[in-house]
């Protein structure tokens, strides 16, 4: 089994229609060991059960929102390191500034690509060979 087929993905997002997106983009790259949550709260509960190798998270939700869930996330010693990329619709300096300061790993803008998602995923974690 090579490193892609064994990461698994958490994506967080309350929209359906992203996450799916997200999940085909995944697999077109060969990550196939994809989950989800729909909102910053659930995926906490997801990560503290089934913890992922890697986070994609949206900014904007309900409940927990990403900066939220990723002040969480390293806050927990288990999942303090696991790699975290933020998810937005827009090109917002202020969250970029907030999420680096809270350690986020990279960043992606929302309509996600294949060719710029597997470049910001083995910026995070290496080649996904």
């Amino acid at each position: 089994m090579s490193f892609k087929q064994h990461l698994k993905v958490l994506i967080v997002d309350d929209q359906r229609t992203s996450r799916m997106l997200i999940r085909d983009a995944l697999q077109q790259i060969g990550v196939e060991n994809v989950v989800f949550a729909v909102d910053g709260e659930e995926a906490l509960k997801s990560m503290m059960t089934t913890p992922c190798h890697i986070i994609i998270s949206d900014f904007n939700m309900p409940k927990l929102d990403g900066l939220q869930l990723l002040k969480a996330i390293r806050s927990y010693p288990p999942t303090k390191k696991t790699p975290f990329i933020i998810l937005t619709g827009k090109g917002d300096k202020e969250l970029v500034q907030k999420a680096a300061a809270l350690g986020v790993n990279n960043f992606l803008v929302k309509p996600v690509n294949v060719p710029v998602l597997q470049k910001t995923i083995e910026a995070v974690v290496g080649k996904l060979a």
